[in-house]
């Protein structure tokens, strides 16, 4: 049974496709979750505080609040997604100073999360941290799927979420001895009304023959938040329908 009772969770990026249902599930299984969302009013009755994750006056000024609010944090899921307008451009056509805001506001702003949010869990010897990775940071892709469509893969993402899986099991073993839990889940292709080609490429490869949906990647959050997985550290959770067995 999931029990989240008493836990005080923030979610960065929680206004998002995926983020607005780790809010649901986790508050339905007793959390106080938090959502750190750029482009809200901070109202911590309400447990919303408006914070710029690429900014860090004011993701200590959010965990301040936190602390003086809650006294704690339990556990901090790194969900944000920030990005260029040009994040879609294919391999050949990307500006070089693209790339680097994009490693900038993506790897870098899991760096000072982890940092500031580590700081206050060793002090307490308890925490957990899940940063959300991606089945492209474990294996190359498969450029068949974005046949006959205008999509890609965006080459900085591969770089990106192949730098979170290994940066989370070099925190989970250099905070293991303060009871400090981090790990990582990989969600494969998530349905959020792509390109009907792309659904259709994607679906003909996946053993499971569909993409998936939040409600598929929440629970697996879920647990390595709660202490049913107290022993699990450094790992990275693949949820993909079986994309990378084949």
């Amino acid at each position: 049974m999931m029990n989240l009772n008493n836990k005080v969770i923030i979610v960065t990026g929680g206004s998002g496709f995926i983020g607005t249902s780790f809010l649901e599930y986790f508050s339905k299984y007793g959390a106080t979750v938090i959502n750190l969302e750029i482009n809200i009013i901070t109202d911590i009755t309400n447990n919303k505080i408006q914070c710029d994750i690429t900014n860090i006056e004011s993701l200590k000024n959010a965990i301040n609040l936190i602390i003086d609010t809650h006294k704690k944090i339990d556990g901090w899921v790194n969900n944000a997604y920030p990005r260029t307008e040009d994040w879609g451009n294919k391999f050949e056509n990307i500006n070089y100073d693209s790339w680097k805001k994009n490693v900038d506001m993506q790897l870098n702003s899991v760096f000072i999360c982890c940092q500031l949010v580590l700081e206050v869990m060793k002090s307490q010897k308890f925490g957990s941290i899940i940063n959300m990775a991606s089945i492209y940071g474990v294996n190359g892709p498969n450029f068949s799927v974005y046949n006959d469509t205008e999509m890609t893969m965006p080459a900085a993402y591969a770089a990106i979420k192949g730098g979170v899986i290994n940066f989370t099991k070099y925190l989970a073993s250099y905070f293991g001895s303060y009871s400090i839990r981090v790990n990582c889940v990989s969600p494969g292709g998530v349905f959020n009304n792509q390109d009907k080609i792309f659904v259709e490429n994607y679906n003909n490869i996946v053993p499971l023959k569909r993409m998936a949906t939040p409600e598929d990647i929440t629970p697996m959050v879920a647990f390595l938040l709660s202490d049913n997985s107290k022993y699990i550290t450094g790992q990275n959770i693949i949820i993909d329908g079986g994309w990378t067995i084949i």
